[in-house]
């Protein structure tokens, strides 16, 4: 059992305080009524997302009910001498991060990789442990609160604390901030949550441009006789970050990060300290307002220090000098380094009274279980269905997507996965590579591109039988009511026509085939914030061959695409737009523009064959994706044969080519470098070019 007795070191602190006036007033306030800071970010939404919980469960405690459930039990504390020992026993916390994304590859947009996630928790613990050296050794105290990412999954199976799930939605921006925090309370929470009597739950998602940059839920009441036992509940009960504020550039560099004002894990550790009972120093208020801690001066309002106001220096406010450098302020992550005394008691009263908050100090979810040599996991991905692509033009099921893990001791370099489709014909996957311990791997399973229950498991790893079987076998139903074809044209020849707002300097573009690679691009472009007029920026003719598949794609930098400005004397009507024609511009094939965020996509083909044709050149399909060794492609036998292919290197020149005798190819890659590479196979009078990665 781990040690639960949490005793308090006392500090010395060099703050300005003061005694605060307790109020009544509600730090509630309209869900949608956000501030945002000088750089256009909504710092903080839990006091949002508390009025939220109680609009939608008005037994929950208000403000001042808490405070009056809370306010005894600090006292208690704090007057009791073994609790404010200098010497005793550090609480830890189990925690899982949920990595919410799309689809991406690891490492890629939202799948952020292992390493910013376990930077996360480092921050954490600098800044809770007020750890010598670091950035959290402020003027503050030790709070003796640490965290570490689990080890033990809900199945009693080894992890290593970082959850990704595909969601099959680009973003979680609902338009205002209500629809946002609902849609995440709904979609995301209970469908992902671990056991919130066992886990620290904390989501880094992708909030696309509404600026959110995370929020958390307030600890629920006691339980105790006489006090409203109605709290948050159970399946939304956590942390939830923007995945750009997630982690620390300072730590892990090469991390997907928004910006340098927040990139350095401060967002988690302010919205933890909500979790686990702080309110923002300025009480949500004015200066009669409280946050209920005399250590921490009154301040009036929310405040940014640092790079957009002039660096991290405090106001006098209040009569008082600001406390910019605590982490309950909305400081940049730059200037944050405290936590107070009385901050910490607030903490204690909640760890040792608060329901779910009191059995995670008895949880050993982070205590590792015996661990085997060989040990593999296998999950089943989710396939977003109604979603055309250039490899599923019919907008039906794509094949189906696993996630192999590595959980034992011992590189995994082998693995056997047999499966298949509601019980019918089994297929196997021989994997072969190198996954050190905890890492992962994805793998496209093919003949899977049906409806059904995909039925999965690992028959053997490295060659043997594998050590641990409660994480060897996998199912997940497959279904899709809402397919869309892609449009598909005969036109060979395209205009494409951009009018850009004031703001070309932001705007850039590409066209893709099916292979990635680009065709067309442009921008950025000039500013014409003074002319009150709209140029054209491109009107060009895109000349693209038969039988491909295509995807345009327009960026816009600052997020808000190209909505136009009244800067400079231009009006909101001169929004920029798009258009990709045809037919010498009687056809429109596709437009857009205005507000579309940070980026918006197209995506259409060109065949010139039958759809019968172009449907068994569509359904060709290569694995494993990357390779090191054997690289299987999958042809229809309807096609023709004797065909030919060729693989091209990244610079256009062919390294290797031969002929197709049948449906089942195998091309040994093991001489390759490690890169990009293009294989093109040619059938009678058609062509299909696939990309592959050699690793």
């Amino acid at each position: 059992m781990k040690k639960i007795t949490l005793l308090l070191l006392l500090l010395s602190l060099s703050l300005n305080a003061q005694i605060k006036k307790q109020q009544t007033k509600s730090f509630g306030k309209k869900i949608d009524d956000v501030k945002r800071s000088p750089s256009g970010h909504i710092k903080c939404a839990s006091v949002e997302y508390e009025e939220l919980l109680r609009q939608n469960n008005p037994k929950r405690l208000n403000d001042q009910e808490f405070e009056n459930w809370l306010a005894p039990l600090v006292e208690k504390y704090k007057n009791d001498p073994t609790y404010r020992s200098e010497t005793g026993g550090i609480i830890t916390i189990p925690v899982v991060v949920h990595v919410i994304h799309n689809g991406d590859a690891y490492g890629s947009n939202e799948n952020i990789r292992d390493e910013q996630v376990e930077s996360q928790i480092t921050v954490l613990n600098q800044d809770f442990r007020r750890m010598a050296g670091t950035p959290g050794f402020g003027i503050g105290v030790d709070t003796q609160i640490q965290f570490a990412l689990a080890k033990v999954d809900p199945n009693g199976n080894p992890t290593n604390g970082i959850d990704r799930i595909n969601l099959c939605r680009e973003d979680w921006n609902a338009g205002t901030n209500s629809a946002t925090l609902a849609l995440v309370n709904a979609e995301i929470k209970p469908q992902t949550i671990w056991n919130a009597t066992d886990y620290l739950n904390m989501w880094s998602v992708n909030f696309g441009s509404l600026g959110l940059l995370g929020y958390a839920q307030f600890p629920s009441s006691s339980g105790l006789a006489g006090l409203n036992p109605s709290g948050g509940a159970a399946n939304t009960d956590g942390v939830v970050s923007n995945y750009g504020t997630f982690g620390s550039r300072s730590i892990y560099p090469a991390g997907n990060y928004v910006g340098t004002q927040y990139d350095k894990g401060r967002t988690m550790t302010h919205e933890v300290g909500h979790w686990v009972g702080l309110r923002h120093l300025w009480g949500d208020g004015d200066c009669n307002s409280d946050d209920y801690c005399n250590d921490t001066p009154n301040c009036d309002g929310d405040y940014y220090a640092g790079a957009n106001t002039g660096g991290c220096i405090a106001p006098i406010q209040c009569s008082g000098t600001r406390q910019i450098q605590n982490y309950m302020d909305y400081s940049d992550d730059s200037c944050m380094s405290i936590y107070t005394q009385n901050q910490k008691d607030r903490m204690v009263a909640v760890f040792n009274n608060s329901p779910r908050r009191v059995s995670l100090k008895t949880s050993t979810k982070d205590i590792a279980i015996p661990l085997f040599a060989n040990d593999a996991e296998i999950k089943i991905e989710n396939a977003c269905d109604a979603v055309s692509t250039c490899t599923n033009p019919n907008g039906g099921l794509p094949l189906k997507v696993i996630s192999l893990y590595n959980r034992g001791t011992s590189t995994l370099t082998t693995a056997s996965i047999s499966y298949n489709i509601n019980g019918g014909t089994t297929y196997t996957n021989n994997w072969s590579g190198s996954l050190a311990p905890n890492k992962f791997i994805y793998i496209t399973l093919a003949n899977t591109a049906i409806n059904g229950t995909l039925n999965a498991s690992i028959t053997a790893v490295n060659g043997a039988t594998d050590q641990r079987t409660t994480n060897n076998n996998a199912s997940k139903t497959f279904s899709n009511t809402n397919s869309t074809p892609l449009d598909n044209y005969t036109y060979t020849s395209y205009t494409f026509n951009l009018i850009g707002d004031p703001f070309g300097a932001e705007i850039t573009w590409q066209l893709t085939n099916q292979s990635g690679m680009t065709l067309y691009s442009g921008g950025p472009y000039t500013n014409q914030l003074n002319s009150g007029t709209q140029n054209l920026i491109t009107n060009q003719i895109w000349n693209l061959p038969a039988n491909g598949c295509y995807t345009f794609t327009i960026f816009d930098s600052f997020g808000d695409g190209m909505a136009g400005s009244s800067t400079g004397g231009v009006s909101n009507n001169d929004a920029g737009s798009w258009t990709i024609k045809a037919n010498s511009g009687a056809v429109t094939i596709a437009s857009g523009g205005g507000n579309y965020g940070d980026s918006e996509s197209y995506l259409f083909s060109n065949n010139a064959l039958n759809s019968e044709s172009f449907d068994l050149l569509n359904s060709i399909s290569l694995y494993p994706n990357p390779t090191n060794s054997i690289l299987n492609i999958s042809i229809p036998v309807e096609l023709n044969y004797p065909a030919n292919y060729e693989i091209y290197n990244n610079l256009g020149q062919v390294i290797k080519s031969s002929n197709i005798n049948s449906s089942d190819l195998q091309i040994n890659t093991s001489e390759f470098t490690n890169g990009i590479y293009f294989i093109k196979m040619n059938f009678e009078n058609n062509s299909k070019t696939l990309r592959f990665i050699k690793n």
